[in-house]
């Protein structure tokens, strides 16, 4: 018994934690470059877009949206080779299950996994950056 309630504890307190998002961050192209060695940030900003999805965070399929819209951008800067290759890296390491920097959903609290965005999230988000 005097395991069983600082366990229920622990549970509750996992889901009792605030539903704030941190204000947005973003690291570039997370492990892979931000461009070729002629030019350094070729890509960058199309990294930098997905950052803002995956702060948001969201439902699967919005996740999924934000992959294809990176891989045509970096395709679009004229990488589709590169493109394909993050594409398979985001869509490995991006998930939302494993707590990385960089997970779907990173802005807020560990775990999220899939989950459309409340109108309450919706505003936190919109107020803290001007993000829509």
């Amino acid at each position: 018994m005097r395991l069983i309630i600082p366990l229920l504890l622990l549970i509750t307190s996992c889901f009792l934690q605030a539903k704030t998002i941190k204000p947005f961050t973003s690291d570039g192209c997370s492990s892979f470059p931000n461009g070729t060695f002629k030019q350094k940030e070729l890509w960058l900003s199309c990294c930098a877009d997905h950052d803002v999805a995956y702060w948001k965070g969201g439902t699967y399929k919005q996740r999924l949206e934000a992959d294809k819209d990176l891989r045509q951008c970096v395709a679009d800067v004229g990488e589709p080779q590169i493109a394909l290759l993050m594409l398979a890296g985001v869509r490995v390491g991006g998930n939302p299950f494993i707590n990385t920097p960089f997970r779907w959903g990173y802005g807020w609290p560990y775990p999220r996994f899939y989950k459309a965005l409340t109108q309450d999230e919706k505003q936190q988000i919109s107020a803290l950056n001007k993000i829509d």
